[in-house]
Order: structure tokens, then C-alpha cells, then sequence
């Protein structure tokens, strides 16, 4: 038998795949001078993702875009608009733009 998937039946089955992931994270959530910051345990000293409430942007940690990427054989900006969607639909707030900076630099905590 053959399966053909059309390219909007994978994007919906990687998102479906990618929320349902993040969401067995159980992420921490804290909210801290307008910021919420996403981490896994308590102690980490770096959050998974942080969302600024006041300008809309999500910052995301190269890690987790990367891990979706290999994962599914998407691109890294497609990882990043996902998680960005996942942001959203879990703080039920508009996620204005997405950053996912540079492996070699952490830029916040």
C-alpha cells in the first residue's frame, strides 16, 4: 500500500508531534518583569524558551530548535515558527516574532 501526505498533512502531523512533546515537558513557567521564562526544572540555570509579554517576541534556545530539526528533517526556522505556535497556544497570547539565537552564545537566563 502506498501513503502519500501532502505537505500541509505534514506540517499539521509535525506540529501535532512538536506541541504534544513540549507539552509532556512540564514546563515551569515563571513570570518575571513582564517576561515568562520556560524551564524544565526549577534550578536550570538557562530557560528553554522565554516570552517577552510586552513586545511579543519568543526567545527560544538553539537546542530545542535543533532537537526539533533533526527530529522530524524540517528546517530550523520551521522548528522555531512551531515552538512559536505552541507559545501561543499555551499562554494564549500573541507571539509577535520568534529568535532562536546562536549556539555558541547563551543569552539569557
Amino acid at each position: 500500500m502506498k501513503l502519500i501526505i501532502t505537505e500541509s498533512q505534514k506540517d499539521r502531523v509535525v506540529e501535532k508531534l512538536i506541541f504534544k512533546h513540549l507539552d509532556k515537558q512540564n514546563y515551569n513557567q515563571i513570570d518575571v518583569n513582564d517576561r515568562i521564562y520556560f524551564f524544565k526544572n526549577i534550578g536550570d540555570r538557562f530557560a528553554d524558551i522565554r516570552f517577552d509579554k510586552s513586545e511579543g517576541w519568543c526567545y527560544i534556545q538553539y537546542d530545542l530548535v535543533s532537537f526539533f530539526s533533526r527530529m522530524f528533517s524540517i528546517e530550523e526556522s520551521d522548528s522555531e515558527e512551531v515552538i512559536g505556535r505552541w507559545v501561543e497556544h499555551t499562554l494564549q497570547m500573541e507571539v509577535k516574532k520568534t529568535y532562536f539565537p546562536d549556539p555558541t552564545i547563551q543569552h539569557f537566563t
